[in-house]
């Protein structure tokens, strides 16, 4: 039975290893709270403003980014949070709630997981990821190249940037509580292990293997084990990812509300949940038909409050499902896999939702282009590191030395210490890549070609 004393571990793994706080700025806030505020602040978390969320390289300012999409996903965890801290205390947390703190622990440790999920993410969000995984699959005919890159995901990326390479001053990352740390996992599995869990990918570069053992290891977790915090942060990038992406799928114009309408009506005509939703959205849509206003404003007013109900409906069901299934989760008898939405009432909802994004947004052939071309730009940008990487610095090769010290220091640091063996090169290809914004890849790229050009 896992134990919410040892789940809410609030020590640093700094502590853990003989250090304390040294400037005494924690005064006034819980460790969760602290950890969201390092997290609000840190450098990676504002890249996201420059990082794609569906629409690569977006010019209007309405439409979500990496970043907004992380503070959506946030708020929506924290709100989950409130409700599990303030109604179902003793149900969820025991008699012990209290001096957990949980009315201010649970919904800070929720908004900062979400809040970080997706700062491991390179540019270009998923198609980036693919990118990558192709660029190593070319390399493999020549190198022996390691899951972990052949299967990149930003999602171990995410923790190896919070554990190893945000740098405050020491080889601590962020140096956030192990709480914060075990919550984060989304696929609690070390790349190469065959106990995943039965979730569908593996969370953890073999490089973080010791930190990931050492927060399993505080938090009283092992392999193959998600935090129970982890099914509410994840249910909560479902839901942004079905509802509010259909809001930025009508925005730019790929679709309208009412196509969305007709698309979920049809989808499913005995689901009460859809039904209802359905119902609530023209309802609020005819009363909007009576004011004055475009087709565009119609449009968008229209899916604000198809996403307010839709959100709403869906908040309320993944809460009931965690709460129902407490008592599994602690136990560990929760079946392999599980989602809070594939097993709530808003289950086909969230379905259909997804599969109209895919087809009207995430297919749509200007959608593609951008990909493309992002794709291009990863996959050029990948070369030229690769060759810096090997040649590290080497006079007789200028370009790749200017190259190399393009690098963050940080992540050039970590490589200096390094074997330097091919998964240590590797490694800090991805972590070059994975902290650029698109713009910054693009310029970098444009800047990088001229001087090559030049030599």
């Amino acid at each position: 039975m896992y134990s919410w004393e040892t789940l809410l571990n609030q020590t640093r793994r700094k502590e853990l290893h003989g250090s304390k706080e040294s400037i005494g700025t924690g005064v006034g806030r819980t460790e969760f709270e602290r950890d969201y505020d390092r997290i609000l602040f840190a450098t990676p978390t504002r890249r996201l403003a420059d990082k794609t969320q569906v629409f690569p390289m977006e010019e209007n300012d309405s439409v979500r980014t990496r970043l907004t999409h992380s503070f959506e996903v946030s708020n929506l965890a924290r709100s989950i949070g409130v409700r599990l801290a303030f109604e179902y205390e003793e149900k969820v947390f025991g008699k012990n709630h209290e001096a957990l703190q949980v009315k201010r622990n649970i919904p800070s440790l929720l908004a900062a997981v979400g809040l970080a999920h997706d700062l491991g993410n390179p540019p270009f969000g998923h198609q980036g990821e693919l990118a990558i995984q192709q660029w190593f699959t070319e390399k493999k005919e020549t190198l022996s190249i390691s899951d972990d890159f052949l299967k990149f995901d930003g999602n171990a990326q995410t923790f190896r940037l919070l554990t190893r390479l945000q740098l405050l001053n020491d080889q601590f990352g962020l140096n956030l509580t192990v709480g914060t740390l075990a919550a984060l996992i989304k696929y609690p599995s070390v790349y190469g292990s065959t106990n995943k869990g039965g979730f569908k990918k593996h969370g953890i570069f073999k490089s973080e293997e010791a930190i990931i053992n050492e927060v399993w290891s505080q938090t009283g977790l092992v392999e193959g084990i998600r935090h129970p915090l982890a099914y509410v942060m994840e249910a909560c990038d479902d839901i942004a990812y079905s509802v509010i992406d259909a809001e930025d799928t009508v925005k730019k114009g790929y679709a309208s509300f009412y196509d969305l309408m007709d698309y979920l009506e049809s989808y499913d005509s005995a689901d009460e949940v859809i039904q209802g939703v359905v119902s609530a959205a023209r309802k609020k849509n005819t009363e909007f038909k009576r004011e004055e206003l475009s087709s565009r404003e119609l449009n968008d007013i229209s899916m604000q409050m198809f996403r307010v109900k839709a959100i709403s409906e869906m908040v309320a069901s993944a809460t009931a499902v965690f709460v129902e299934n407490i008592d599994k989760i602690l136990s560990g008898t929760i079946e392999p896999g599980f989602e809070l939405i594939k097993n709530s009432s808003c289950a086909r909802l969230c379905a259909a939702t997804k599969k109209f994004d895919y087809s009207h947004g995430f297919q749509h052939k200007d959608v593609l282009k951008l990909e493309l071309q992002g794709s291009n730009y990863i996959k050029s940008m990948m070369n030229m590191l690769w060759n810096a990487v090997e040649k590290e610095g080497n006079p007789d090769f200028p370009f790749e030395r200017y190259v190399f010290g393009e690098i963050s220091e940080n992540y050039r640091r970590i490589y200096m210490t390094s074997d330097k063996s091919t998964y240590a090169k590797c490694q800090l290809v991805c972590d070059a890549l994975s902290g650029m914004t698109e713009s910054y890849l693009m310029k970098k790229h444009t800047e990088f070609n001229a001087l090559k050009n030049v030599t």
